[in-house]
């Protein structure tokens, strides 16, 4: 039987990841705050160690498939807890887990965003202190700045950090991917969109096909990334945001 790791499966796109998953005849290990197979906080060194160590034990060290899709919005006060969890959170989960996914010649797609490459200088400070892995560094950079300031750093960074990994993953025969969703009917959108003040944000960005996107629309797409018909996709970042990232960048690829 197929063995998948999942992060983030108690809600949103990562439930909906889970039921495809399982409707295939995966063994699906899911991995939440609560209300999943493994019981974690990907914000914290211990959460990450727990999430690594229970995964491991639970899939006798041989995973087929993982989805990395634990997340925090930028509708949060605290911009490090976003960066804690959507950058060093799903990292140390790859790394971690990387002997495991190789020994199965596993497949894994991580979940980024189309707001990676919104207005982004690549060379900021938030990005590199990411990148450079210190986590004390960049929580020293980020300060009290505001989640919204962070997130789409983080998963700019995240982003990076699987196009850095895919040569060698490739190499040790795992495929490694990401996808970049736009605005999804997700709780963590919903807190967004109903923000205040974020809301306001949210509502200017353009999306030419005029909806949001169904969190089964975007699992149905990290569904094909995983199968066989994806085989040849390595370091990929795919857009899923009904033309978003196009209408702002169309120049740029």
């Amino acid at each position: 039987m197929t063995t998948a790791l999942l992060t983030g499966s108690a809600s949103g796109i990562g439930s909906c990841v889970k039921a495809r998953l399982e409707k295939s005849g995966c063994r699906v290990i899911g991995v939440d705050l609560k209300n999943a197979d493994i019981s974690a906080d990907l914000s914290t060194k211990d959460g990450r160690a727990t999430a690594i160590s229970q995964a491991l034990e639970l899939s006798d060290g041989s995973i087929d498939i993982m989805v990395l899709a634990a997340g925090l919005g930028g509708h949060l006060e605290d911009g490090q807890l976003v960066a804690k969890v959507n950058y060093f959170g799903a990292i140390a989960l790859l790394d971690g887990l990387k002997d495991a996914l190789a020994k199965a010649k596993g497949r894994c797609v991580v979940i980024s965003s189309n707001s990676a490459q919104m207005h982004m200088d690549p060379n900021n400070d938030f990005v590199r202190a990411m990148l450079e892995g210190s986590e004390e560094e960049a929580m020293a950079v980020i300060g009290d700045s505001h989640a919204a300031l962070i997130y789409g750093n983080s998963k700019h960074a995240l982003a990076r950090g699987v196009r850095r990994r895919a040569a060698e993953w490739g190499q040790l025969g795992i495929q490694l991917n990401a996808i970049a969703p736009g605005m999804t009917e997700t709780p963590m959108f919903r807190g967004a969109a109903d923000h205040p003040e974020i809301g306001k944000s949210v509502d200017a960005i353009p999306i030419p096909q005029n909806r949001y996107a169904d969190p089964d629309e975007i699992a149905g797409v990290i569904e094909f990334m995983l199968s066989d018909a994806a085989a040849y996709m390595q370091g990929s970042i795919i857009y899923v945001d009904g033309g978003t990232d196009a209408q702002l960048r169309p120049d740029a690829f």
